[in-house]
């Protein structure tokens, strides 16, 4: 077996190096977290240790693929349509954003930039760019090792939620070892923020019952995937943020506190020592969570 090809996997947050034949096939796969080399049948071991020899970090098992467990079994029969681990922070705003009307091409001379400015002071620009932020971080903690061998997190974006309308989701959700957390994102540039439970206020706009939303969210996911969800609001970019007094049930923090979100115990972090979810639980609970079929019950709308 000669000449091959290693190439990272293009599938989402995998840590991954396959290793295939020049026509493609695949002959083995490097898992980067798990420190172990799969060897589907008919790979030659020495030579996919050869081709893997520039990447290989520390002690690494290898072996043929393990077996699978049934949360991977029920993902790798999972429709691409009901899948909603591909979806990007914003999923939906994605969409309405793309769809808003353009300038016709006789007035577009003098009418493109008025459109484009326009554009930009939409809000909704403001909520994606909140979003991705906030998201870009979660991913973060998805693909690091920082917890410790073994130990991750899972994020899912855009979730939709059940019995709502299409265009109500949450924001982001987090599994890991502090459980399951329904994430709000709220963009506040610049401005002031004064939360005093139920209302949030930003700026010298009208303050809303944002509290109340997001833990009738949290509530809805708990309900979709039979655990304890709780809510977390996440404020981003604010001047200033006063909190009074702090609500015992939902977590507010700023944008650079995220990462506190996945904690397994400290400072800051939401679970005791120890977290409250082992890794086998969370792989199972992302497993259902990704399913757009997990979110297609639950109460009425709002």
């Amino acid at each position: 077996m000669t000449r091959l090809r290693v190439a990272p996997a293009l599938r989402h947050c995998q840590d991954r190096l396959y290793v295939t034949l020049p026509d493609g096939t695949g002959v083995a796969w490097y898992d980067r977290g798990a420190g172990r080399v799969s060897l589907l049948p008919g790979a030659g071991r020495e030579e996919v240790l050869a081709a893997l020899a520039p990447y290989l970090s520390g002690e690494v098992t290898v072996g043929p693929p393990p077996v699978p467990t049934p949360a991977e079994l029920d993902r790798l029969a999972l429709h691409p349509d009901d899948d909603l681990a591909p979806n990007r922070p914003g999923e939906e705003l994605y969409a309405v954003l793309d769809g808003l009307p353009a300038p016709g091409r006789a007035a577009a001379a003098h009418r493109g930039a008025a459109h484009r400015a326009a554009l930009r002071r939409d809000p909704r620009q403001g909520e994606l760019l909140a979003r991705r932020t906030v998201g870009d971080q979660l991913d973060g903690l998805d693909r690091s090792d920082a917890l410790g061998p073994g130990v991750r997190v899972r994020v899912l974006h855009s979730v939709p939620l059940p019995g709502a309308d299409p265009a109500v989701r949450i924001d982001h959700l987090l599994i890991g070892p502090a459980g399951v957390l329904a994430i709000r994102t709220l963009p506040a540039r610049d401005r002031r923020v004064r939360v005093a439970d139920p209302m949030v206020r930003t700026g010298f706009s009208a303050p809303v019952p944002l509290l109340g939303h997001l833990r009738e969210a949290a509530e809805r996911a708990s309900a979709a995937l039979a655990t304890a969800v709780r809510p977390v609001l996440v404020v981003v970019g604010a001047s200033r943020l006063r909190v009074v007094p702090a609500p015992v049930d939902v977590r507010i923090v700023r944008d650079t506190e995220v990462a506190a979100l996945a904690g397994v115990g400290g400072p800051g972090d939401l679970a005791g020592p120890g977290g409250v979810l082992k890794p086998a639980d969370i792989e199972s609970l992302y497993a259902t969570a990704r399913d757009r079929r997990a979110w297609s019950g639950g109460r009425g709308a709002r």
